[in-house]
């Protein structure tokens, strides 16, 4: 497994995506669909029409890099979204979750602590 920053952001696609595309779709996936910076460093996940696939992209350091991963049995368990959403934020903990095979759906995470006056990090960025 790889780790992430707390400050990158994982957007995971909500709809199933063709896994023959190369980095170079994927990134037109991500600037036309949801309108976002390919270069920001942050990890854009995709999933297969079956579940059983997932590639993820990101930009480090002058270049792009694409992981994959393919599950022999099952499917990635996905998030519960509206059916309108287009894709999901997660975090770096949900996004290892997810690849591990555990339903983050199901998974209850304790509230966020912070000192009397000053809002959780979590909270903020909802």
């Amino acid at each position: 497994m790889f780790t992430l920053p707390a400050a990158v952001r994982v957007v995971l696609a909500m709809e199933p995506v063709d896994m023959r595309k190369s980095i170079d779709g994927l990134m037109a996936l991500v600037r036309t669909a949801w309108g976002e910076d390919v270069y920001s460093g942050h990890l854009f996940a995709f999933v297969s029409r079956r579940g059983d696939r997932i590639k993820a992209l990101t930009w480090s350091r002058g270049g792009f890099v694409l992981r994959y991963k393919r599950l022999e049995t099952g499917r990635f368990r996905l998030p519960r979204v509206e059916a309108e959403a287009k894709a999901v934020t997660l975090d770096a903990t949900q996004l290892a979750m997810l690849l591990d095979g555990i339903d983050v759906a199901e998974v209850k995470r304790q509230p966020a602590w912070a000192p009397r006056g000053v809002q959780a990090a979590e909270d903020v960025t909802s």
